[in-house]
């Protein structure tokens, strides 16, 4: 997040103060969390529509086989 925008926006003060009472935070912290909310429910919504779709290279005998391990503790 090293790129930043100084942007002005014109909004609705009530809208505006609904969410900030609902961060508990300043202007720029509530946009900045409305922005990411967005991009997450984006992001959501297109992995859904993949239902299970994407393309995957995997030999499943070889995910079958047991490996042994680093750790001691840990059993095969």
């Amino acid at each position: 997040m090293n790129d930043m925008r100084k942007i002005t926006a014109i909004l609705p003060a009530r809208l505006l103060a609904a969410a900030q009472d609902a961060t508990g935070q300043g202007v720029t912290e509530t946009l900045r969390q409305a922005l990411e909310t967005l991009a997450h429910s984006d992001w959501s919504r297109r992995m859904l529509a993949l239902e299970g779709g994407a393309p995957l290279d995997l030999d499943l005998d070889d995910l079958r086989e047991d490996r042994p391990t680093d750790r001691p503790d840990q059993r095969v």
